[in-house]
C-alpha cells in the first residue's frame, strides 16, 4: 500500500533507505526519531504519514527560507492544501491561514510562532494527526541559548493532544539525540538511526602559519577546484572582505550571505547560487540549511565552527546527488581562538549579569532583552537571560537568582567547551579523519572510502578544473540583467549580488 501510494503521490517506485521504516512506525502512532543521510528524501516521511493520519500535519521549520522551499517542493507534487505561517505574512494573510485550516493539510510554521495562543488554540480546534520537527538538532544545538522556545515544544505537543511526534535531522552525535528525545517527550519512542558518513565527500585538512598564507590558499583553491562551492567564514565582515577578495583576484562569480542582509537580499542570493548563476557564496552558518541544491562540489572552511554536528551539516551541503566531492578545513593555530570567543559571546559576564538583575528586580516590566543589550551583551546573550529570568517568582532574591544563572552558564559552557574539545582532538588527530569522525557518532568505519581523507592521502586533481577564463565573467555580466529585473521587482536596492558594489 506504502508503495502504491509513493508511486500515485511522487512518482518513485520503491523507498530510499529508512523512509518505510520510519513512515510506518509514525502511522501505527509511535513517537519517531529519525536520524536519515542528507538528500534521503525525509520530507517524504512526513509527507506520506501525513496521509495516512487524519488530522493537519505540523512542521516546526528552523527558516524561513527553509520554510519556503519546503511549501514549494510540496506544490511542485501537486500538493495545494499546503500553507507556512510566517512573518512574511501580511496580518490579513496570517488570519487568513488560520481562519481556514480545515482546508490545509501540511502546515509549516517556527517554534516562535507555536508560542502564539491563537495558533495554538486554532491548531487545537482543528486536530492535529501529526506534529513533526524537521531538523530536530536545532533542538539541542539552538535552544538553550540561541531561540528557548525550541524547548517549549513538548509542552505545545502536550497542549494540543499528545499528536505522535516525528523528529527529522542528518546529523546528531549520540549525546545531541539523547538531548533531542528529553526534550521533546520521546523517551518512549522509536529511533532510526543511520549513518552520517558520507563516501562522496573527501575530507582534508590543511595547517597554515599565518592568516595571509590562508587566504592566498583560499584563492588558489578557488580557481583550480570545480564548482559551484561554498566557502565559510566566523563572522560578517570576514564574508565580505574574502567576497572583495576573490571578486578582485578570480574572474569567479561570488557574492555573500550572512544574518546581516535584509530577507530579500538573502533571497536574492539564494535564487542565484540555486539557479548556478554564482560559482562561490562566502557565508556565515546563516546559508546552508534549506539549500537543496545537488551540485555543489565543494565546501571550504575558511574558519571552522564550534563542533562537530555544525562541522558535518555543513560539510553535507556538498555532493547531495551523489557524486564525488570534496570538504577542505584551512586552519592558523590562532583559529582556535575563534570558537572560544563566540561560546563566551553567548553567555553574559558576571557584571553584565549582575547589572541586568539589578535593574530587572527592581522594575520588572522592563523588556530584558533591550535591557541586557544596554548592559554590554550579545543578543544570544540577552535572549538567553530573558528566557532564564521567566523561571524566577517575583518574590525570589537576587542573591538566589544570580547564583542559581552562574551555576547555569558555568554548565552549559561546560557542555560547550567540550564539544570544542572535540573537534580540536579531531581536528589534530593523525589517523583516519572519517575514522574518527564515525567513531565519535558511535559509528565504525566497515568499508573502503575511495578518496578518503588527506591522512589517506587524497589526491585534490580529480576534484580540479581547467583554467578558468573570462568568459565566466562575461556570462556573470549576461546574468546580470536577470539581477535587475528582480530588483526592480523587489523595489529595493540590493548591491550584494554578482559585480555588486562594495557596501
Amino acid at each position: 500500500m506504502l508503495t502504491a501510494l509513493l508511486n500515485e503521490r511522487f512518482g518513485y517506485t520503491s523507498f530510499r533507505p529508512g523512509q518505510k521504516e520510519v513512515i510506518e512506525d509514525v502511522i501505527k502512532g509511535h513517537d519517531v526519531f529519525a536520524m536519515l543521510p542528507t538528500g534521503s528524501g525525509k520530507s517524504i516521511c512526513y509527507l506520506l504519514a501525513g496521509y495516512c493520519r487524519e488530522g493537519l500535519v505540523v512542521i516546526v521549520s528552523p527558516l524561513l527560507s527553509l520554510m519556503d522551499d519546503q511549501v514549494q517542493n510540496i506544490r511542485m507534487h501537486g500538493e495545494t492544501r499546503v500553507a507556512a505561517l510566517n512573518s512574511f505574512l501580511s496580518k490579513e494573510e496570517w488570519y487568513e491561514v488560520l481562519d481556514h485550516l480545515e482546508q490545509i493539510k501540511f502546515l509549516l510554521l517556527s517554534p516562535e510562532m507555536l508560542q502564539s495562543h491563537i495558533v495554538q488554540q486554532k491548531l487545537r480546534n482543528r486536530g492535529v494527526g501529526l506534529f513533526t520537527v524537521d531538523e530536530a538538532h536545532c533542538v539541542s544545538q539552538w535552544g538553550y541559548e540561541f531561540r528557548p522556545d525550541y524547548l517549549k515544544l513538548k509542552n505545545i505537543r502536550q497542549y494540543l493532544g499528545h499528536p505522535p511526534c516525528l523528529a527529522l535531522t542528518a546529523t546528531a552525535d549520540p549525546q545531541v539525540r539523547a538531548d533531542i528525545i528529553e526534550k521533546l517527550g520521546m523517551e518512549k519512542g522509536v529511533q532510526h538511526v543511520y549513518s552520517v558518513d558520507r563516501p562522496n565527500i573527501s575530507l582534508c585538512v590543511e595547517e597554515f602559519q599565518g592568516t595571509l598564507q590562508k587566504q592566498e590558499r583560499m584563492v588558489e583553491l578557488a580557481l583550480k577546484l570545480k564548482g559551484p562551492g561554498i566557502i565559510y567564514f566566523s563572522s560578517r565582515e570576514w564574508t565580505e572582505t574574502a567576497t572583495t577578495l576573490l571578486q578582485e583576484q578570480t574572474p569567479l562569480r561570488v557574492a555573500f550571505y550572512h544574518g546581516g542582509m535584509s530577507g530579500n537580499e538573502r533571497r536574492l542570493i539564494q535564487m542565484q547560487f540555486l539557479n548556478d548563476e554564482l560559482d562561490i557564496v562566502c557565508c556565515t552558518n546563516a546559508f546552508g540549511m534549506g539549500i537543496n541544491k545537488p551540485n555543489v562540489r565543494y565546501v571550504i572552511h575558511f574558519h571552522y565552527p564550534k563542533h562537530l554536528n555544525a562541522y558535518l551539516q555543513e560539510i553535507g551541503r556538498a555532493g547531495r546527488d551523489g557524486l564525488p566531492s570534496i570538504a577542505l578545513l584551512l586552519y592558523t593555530p590562532e583559529d582556535h581562538a575563534f570558537p572560544m570567543f563566540f561560546i563566551e559571546k553567548e553567555f553574559p559576564t558576571e557584571a553584565q549579569l549582575s547589572a541586568v538583575i539589578d535593574e530587572y528586580t527592581f522594575k520588572r516590566e522592563r523588556d530584558v532583552v533591550q535591557l541586557a543589550i544596554e548592559k554590554g551583551c550579545s543578543e544570544s546573550a540577552a535572549r538567553f537571560l530573558k528566557e532564564q529570568l521567566q523561571t524566577f517568582g517575583d518574590n525570589e532574591e537576587k542573591k538566589t537568582i544570580m547564583q542559581k544563572l552562574q551555576e547555569l552558564i558555568t554548565e552549559r559552557k561546560r557542555i560547550k567547551l567540550n564539544e570544542h574539545k572535540k573537534f580540536l582532538q579531531w581536528l589534530q588527530a593523525s589517523g583516519c579523519r572519517r575514522e574518527g569522525l564515525l567513531r565519535l557518532f558511535g559509528e565504525y568505519l566497515n568499508h573502503e572510502v575511495h578518496e578518503c581523507c588527506d591522512h589517506c592521502q587524497v589526491h585534490l586533481q580529480p576534484y580540479f578544473t581547467g583554467s578558468v577564463t573570462t568568459t565566466q565573467r562575461n556570462e556573470s555580466q549576461a546574468n546580470a540583467s536577470w539581477l535587475s529585473r528582480l530588483e526592480m521587482l523587489l523595489s529595493e536596492k540590493v548591491g550584494r549580488g554578482v559585480n555588486a558594489e562594495k557596501s
